[in-house]
Order: structure tokens, then sequence, then C-alpha cells
């Protein structure tokens, strides 16, 4: 069931046990801290001559410089979360911005120091890096890292571009993306008379009442258009800067850097990307079936989130938690009792409001504990999305015991544990419903599976695209729109009457990270075969098995690739048939979906 009547107040993440305030003198103390660590790591790079053609590693430089780079990273990560703890919540607190910029100019040595590091460990040959593991402890325990390192460095400019490319990104690409961020959680939409934040027209997507949610589509859509003009000069900018990277670094295409990042391989890719477009007459069927149920020939945009059948639940905030929490503990006692700890400990800002930026995302925020920021509306989606972002905590509570070289995780893997625990929610939701609750489930299941596989895939061929475009200059408004809506069409086919040309503007990720996209495909289809492993080990009564396996998965993100660590499980990603698989289930859904609506 959904309402458009306002909730009672939700809670907002606690921040005072790390600092008591922005103004607190610690705090203060802490960033001059910082700052001198920073200075200390320049001279042991300077001393080593590190990437400036100096000796080669050895067992005790690198274990200088591997301790002094972790020892960095365990300081200034909690002092970077506090800060982004209230940029992100209320992005017109003046001091919080001040203090994020200070912060990120204090740490503008770190990524030249890193280009700088990779460039020295990628000098190495095979046999030197093969006696370097032999003779140190400290290099086996960051084998990984050092392996990913020599790939990196492959793709490396000089020392002096690499250097100045990180040093102007703050005010290059990062500049454009902090902008886009600031305006788009400050934007405002007419609706019914009342300015509204566009994150509260977002919400409004999966009201009940279709003139509410065509009435929040037309406001929203007015509302991204009035900034479209900064939007566009953003996305400019940032896919400027990084084609223009990716050539010099010697990347065939612009896909190339991100495989590199997230950790796959081209082969898995193309067998992923092959299976999932070959699963768009399924998705059809069932946006089409959706239609029906709604008494319309064709969907819009504004009916994608429409809510179907009908839920005795009242998904508030409060009933929400004490769901996830007892589904939870279906699983794992550890899992029910870190759902506990999470809210028990104030880790959750749950509702939205002006000047909060919209979506959701996990945070860490000291060693083991996390903060997760939602903008939770009266919906088992919302609730599967808190599902979603306690599984990327509980991985970080997994990850706890490493160092941060250590617990460097692809995105790829870093979606595991949240689709995990999402499928443990919306599985449990659906057990036992009948009737309109069935339905309703169901729908809520097929939205999520929908955006992560049909809509993602329609954002990764426009991201593509436009690094294509943007090779030849700027685009304006109009032309993003045009891409978009091509993409739109390219995934969902004929089922969709009106569009949505501004998505490139809604989303935070085409500004951040490139294609930071078909990472959450992966991680769908990857869990979801994961997760068939635990119902079969479940039945087979061997699940603590299971699960002490998959928490070693988890804790391991950061010292082993996708590739080697689902063949722990038997999987073979550059196999269709495991995808295939994964889909196979979203399949059996559509199939039941398709019957419930008749």
């Amino acid at each position: 069931m959904t309402s458009t009547a306002p909730q009672a107040e939700m809670p907002r993440w606690r921040t005072d046990d790390l600092y008591a305030s922005l103004s607190d003198p610690k705090l203060e103390q802490a960033l001059e801290g910082l700052g001198a660590d920073i200075g200390r790591l320049e001279a042991l790079f300077g001393e080593l001559e590190v990437g400036k053609g100096g000796p080669a590693p050895t067992p005790a430089t690198l274990g200088r410089v591997l301790k002094a780079m972790n020892a960095l990273g365990n300081t200034s990560g909690p002092i970077g979360a506090y800060l982004n703890a209230f940029v992100t919540t209320d992005s017109r607190d003046e001091l919080a911005q001040g203090r994020m910029a200070a912060f990120t100019t204090l740490t503008l040595p770190l990524g030249p120091l890193r280009s700088r590091l990779t460039a020295w460990l990628g000098g190495l040959s095979d046999a030197q890096l093969s006696d370097l593991l032999a003779a140190s402890e400290t290099a086996r325990a960051h084998e990984h890292f050092l392996r990913r390192a020599v790939k990196l460095a492959r793709h490396q400019m000089s020392p002096p571009e690499e250097d100045l490319a990180a040093r102007l990104r703050p005010s290059g690409a990062g500049g454009w993306a902090k902008l886009q961020g600031n305006v788009s959680s400050q934007l405002k939409g007419e609706f019914r008379g009342e300015p509204l934040p566009v994150t509260a027209l977002r919400a409004l997507a999966s009201d009940a009442d279709e003139a509410v949610r065509r009435d929040a589509f037309e406001a929203e859509i007015a509302a991204w258009k009035s900034s479209e003009v900064v939007f566009a000069a953003c996305l400019n900018g940032v896919k400027g800067e990084e084609g223009t990277l990716a050539r010099r670094r010697g990347f065939e295409d612009a896909v190339a850097p991100s495989l590199l990042t997230h950790g796959i391989d081209r082969q898995t890719l193309d067998a992923m990307q092959g299976a999932v477009v070959r699963s768009f007459p399924d998705f059809r069927r069932y946006f089409a079936a959706k239609a029906r149920a709604l008494g319309k020939p064709k969907l819009d945009w504004w009916d994608i989130l429409a809510p179907l059948g009908h839920s005795e639940t009242e998904w508030t905030y409060g009933a929400g938690t004490e769901f996830v929490e007892r589904q939870f503990r279906s699983y794992s006692e550890q899992l029910g009792d870190f759902a506990a700890e999470a809210f028990e400990g104030e880790w959750v800002d749950a509702g939205p409001r002006e000047g909060k930026r919209s979506g959701a995302f996990c945070m860490r925020w000291t060693r083991g504990k996390s903060r997760i920021l939602m903008n939770h509306a009266p919906s088992l989606d919302s609730v599967s999305t808190l599902a979603h972002e306690l599984g990327h905590g509980y991985h970080n509570a997994r990850l706890a015991g490493a160092e941060p070289l250590q617990r460097e995780t692809p995105m790829t893997l870093a979606e595991t544990a949240s689709i995990f625990c999402e499928t443990v929610v919306q599985n449990a939701a659906l057990e036992g419903a009948t009737g309109p609750e069935r339905l309703y489930v169901l729908e809520t299941s097929l939205m999520g599976h929908a955006q992560v596989v049909v809509d993602i895939h329609s954002r990764f061929l426009f991201e593509r695209a436009v690094f294509e475009r943007r090779e030849k200059g700027d685009l304006n408004p109009q032309e993003f729109g045009e891409l978009m809506t091509w993409a739109q069409r390219e995934t969902y086919g004929d089922v969709l009457n009106t569009l949505h040309p501004y998505m490139w503007a809604v989303k935070p990720h085409y500004y951040s990270l490139a294609f930071y996209n078909y990472p959450y495909t992966f991680g769908l289809l990857f869990g979801l075969g994961l997760y068939a492993q635990y119902v079969a080990a479940r039945e087979a009564g061997i699940e603590a098995d299971f699960q002490a396996r998959y928490d070693e998965l988890l804790a391991s993100t950061g010292q082993e690739g996708p590739l080697t660590l689902a063949a722990r499980f038997g999987i073979d990603l550059h196999a269709p048939d495991f995808w295939e698989g994964s889909l196979d289930v979203i399949r059996r859904q559509i199939e039941s979906y398709v019957e419930a609506v008749g």
C-alpha cells in the first residue's frame, strides 16, 4: 500500500560518535594531523624515488610504502565520511561545503602519489614480482593489489601527465560532478501549486493514483528542463575529460578503462550483456501485462514504478526495519544481529527532505561500521532498498579485518551482498502471498529487476554513445535528450508511450565513475546465482557451509578478482549459461506475474 500522506519523522544518521559537530576542535586537529601525514608520505615517496625512476621496490621499501598508505587510508576515510554525511543531506550547509572543499584540497596530493605508486610497481618484471612475493609477507598480503597495479601501469601516461591529471581532477570532472550534485539536490518542481524537491517528486512515481504520478512526472521534467544547460555543461565536462584521458592512456575505447576498474574482462561483459538483450522480449511481456492491469494499451514513463495489487502491510519505515531484521535473521543470526546493530546505532538517514541528495547509498564509517542514506517512501520497494544498502554495510563489516589497500572492491563484486540481502527480503515477502498481495510483491520484485536489467542497459548504451559523440565536441541538452530516448527505445522497445528525456540529468552515476551502470546488472545476476546455491544448500541441510564460504567471499573481494571468486562456487563468468540461469529466475517471476494479471 502506498500513500502520499506524510510519514512520521524518520531517523537521521548519527554523526557525533566521530566528532561533536563541524566546528568541533577535534575535527580541526584531525584535519591538521591528516595534512601532516600526507606531508610525511610525500617525503617518503621522495626519499625512495617512488615512480621517479629510482630503485625498484625491495621488501623493505615496499613494506614502508604500503604501511604508510594503509595508515593514511585509515585516517582519511572516517574524516571524509563524516564530511560527506553533511554535504549529502543538506547541500545548502555552507560550513559543510567549506569543510569538504578544504578536505578535497588537503588530500589533493594523494591522486598523484597513487599514480606514482602504480608506476613504481608497474616497472617490476614478472621475475622481480615473483621474487618480491617470495621474500615479503607484506607483499603476499597485498598480492592482488600489486598485480592489479602492474596491469594499470600499462595504461599510464608519463609521470608528469598523470600528476597533472590527478591535480586537475577536483577542478575538472570532480568540480562538474560536485556542481551537478549541488544543483540537483536543491532543484524543485511545481506540483499542484506547491514547490517540491525533485527527490519528493520522484518518490511520487510509486503513488497508486495515476493522476498524481503524471502530474509529478510533468513537474519533474519541467524542473530538470529549467537547469538543463547546467547539467549539459556538467556532463560534457565529465565525459570530455574521461574520454580524453582514456585515449591518452592507450585504451581501445571508452568501455575498456571501466573493465579494468570493475575487475572483469570483455568476454564476461559480452556474455552477460548478450544474455541481457535476449531477455528483453520477456521483460516486454511484463510491461505489456502491467499496462493491461492498469487499463492502458501501453505504459507511460510515470507508470513504470506504479504499484499493482494490494499489501495489507503499511510499509512505513518502522514496519520496514522490523521486517528486514526478521528476514535477515531467518538467513542467519549473524545477519540479523547486524541489522539490529545498524538500527540501534542510528546508521540510517531515512527520509527525503529539501537539500538532501536523491537515491540511496552506503558508505564505510569506521572499521566494520557504515552509514546509509535513503529516501524512504511507504512501499515494499523502499524496504527492499533498505535491505540492499544494509547488504553493503554487511559487506563492509566482513572487510573490517582488511587494510584499506586490501579491501578495494570493484563495483561488480560490491553489489553481491546488497543484491543477496534484497533477494532474501523480497523472497520472504513473496512466500505465502496470495491474490492481490502476491501481485503486489511480484510487481515490486520485477520493477527492481527491470530497472537493473532493462533500464541499466539503456544507461550503458547512452553513455557509450555520449563518449563517441563527445569526441566531436560538446552536446547540447536536446542532443543528450535524443540519445537518452534512443537508448530507452533500444531496450524498452515499443511498450512505452512516454519516455524520460532527462534521465541523463537525474542519475548522478553519469557524473562520477565511467560506466557506473553495468556492474549493477552483474551484481544482480551474480547475486541471484549465489542465492540459488544457498537455497540448494538449505534444502540439503548444509546452509552453514554455504554461509561460511559466502562470508569468506565477501571478505576476499579486495584480494581476488570476480572470475576467481566466482570459480570458488563453480561459476564460469564467461559462460552464457550462467547468466541465462540467473535470468531464468526472473523469467519465472514474469510467468507468475502474467498469470496473476490475466
